[in-house]
């Protein structure tokens, strides 16, 4: 995600009243006749001089009726010079902020080309300090707290003190920056509703027939369809929101088995036809949680998109894998997605059938790809 582009920074920057004394001296000119000529006081030509005092579009234009350098030379000059004394003073305050950056999960970021792959040394971690405010698209750790700490408290956790927030706010930004580059039709519901119809049928497909087209029909649907790597103490599976106009399904592949992986995206896609679009609902695989209504409801839109109610009564009697792999073939879904159905209603032991089930794994060197 990251161009990996480091600009260069010059450690020092003279004012632009330096080459305005130097010029006065090659052309043989005092302060004084040059304070006349533009018909400022000599005190103004001094402290410019000094760097006490801006040069300003009107000087600048003056500058250039007295000596002839284009008024553009000095407004560029002044303007590099002041950019300058930012960063110089942008970078002191950073110093201040390396707790903040301390927290962020820096390595999977630049493994996953968010950022730069530097050593994290003293010096460089002043520089990630810039980097990782850019990458969030904030000001300052400040922003960083409202915008994506305090909100969330509100969020569902697997186990209170376990997940972390800004390996979750690191997760979810990344998925922001995909929806932002990610061109899709405008939202429609009946649209959406149809390509879930698809979709389901591509559970019996591999990743790579399956992904590419899951991309399609939910851009066309206006639903940006993000696969973003877990990051370590996120604990994330999925989220559902509304980036502007953009519903976004942003999923992690938390579990790594095929049976979570299309539980979590038929999940959220119920979130996205069901609930508010002003909410984040973020989620995690895990049976043990207090639910709220939403995800309850969420749970059954999953639950009846994947394996049709009027057929439920029937998974009572799956006791054996050809029972199960005949009874997946008949409503044209994975077996795994059985299993896990069946073991999450305790029909059978949470270690039966597992190897009826396929692992995901995110492909090498391909961002947001993954392959069994």
């Amino acid at each position: 995600m990251s161009d990996g582009r480091l600009t260069y920074q010059p450690d020092f920057v003279s004012a632009p009243g330096e080459t305005l004394l130097d010029l006065l001296e090659e052309r043989e000119t005092t302060q004084k006749e040059l304070a006349l000529r533009m018909g400022r006081p000599l005190k103004t030509i001094n402290e410019i001089i000094k760097g006490k005092a801006a040069i300003t579009t009107e000087t600048a234009l003056q500058l250039e009726k007295a000596l002839g350098a284009p008024a553009s030379f000095w407004i560029q000059r002044e303007a590099h010079f002041r950019e300058h004394l930012a960063r110089v003073e942008e970078e002191r305050v950073a110093i201040q902020w390396l707790p903040w950056v301390d927290r962020l999960p820096l390595k999977e970021l630049c493994c996953a080309g968010v950022l730069p792959k530097l050593r994290l040394t003293a010096e460089n971690k002043t520089r990630l300090v810039q980097l990782a405010l850019r990458f969030f698209g904030v000001a300052s750790p400040e922003e960083w707290e409202s915008i994506y700490a305090q909100p969330q408290v509100s969020y569902r956790r697997t186990v209170a003190g376990q997940s972390d927030t800004a390996a979750i706010a690191a997760w979810l930004r990344m998925g922001e920056l995909e929806a932002q580059k990610t061109r899709c039709a405008d939202y429609s519901r009946k649209a959406f509703e149809l390509a879930l119809q698809e979709i389901r049928g591509m559970t019996v497909e591999p990743p790579e027939v399956f992904q590419p087209r899951m991309h399609e029909l939910c851009t066309q649907a206006g639903v940006v369809l993000a696969f973003v790597p877990a990051i370590p103490k996120s604990h994330v599976s999925g989220v559902a929101r509304w980036i502007k106009s953009k519903a976004l399904i942003q999923l992690s592949l938390y579990g790594k088995t095929n049976d979570r992986f299309w539980f979590t995206f038929f999940h959220e896609a119920g979130h996205i036809l069901k609930h508010d679009k002003k909410e984040v609902f973020l989620d995690e695989f895990t049976g043990k949680l207090i639910k709220s209504q939403q995800e309850h409801e969420a749970d059954e839109f999953a639950a009846s998109w994947l394996i049709p109610p009027q057929r439920a009564s029937e998974l009572a009697y799956l006791k054996t894998k050809q029972a199960v792999i005949d009874f997946a073939a008949s409503i044209n879904i994975h077996p795994s997605i059985v299993v896990g159905r069946l073991q999450h209603e305790e029909i059978i032991p949470i270690n039966w059938m597992n190897d009826l089930k396929i692992s995901f794994r995110w492909k090498e060197h391909v961002e947001a790809g993954y392959h069994t």
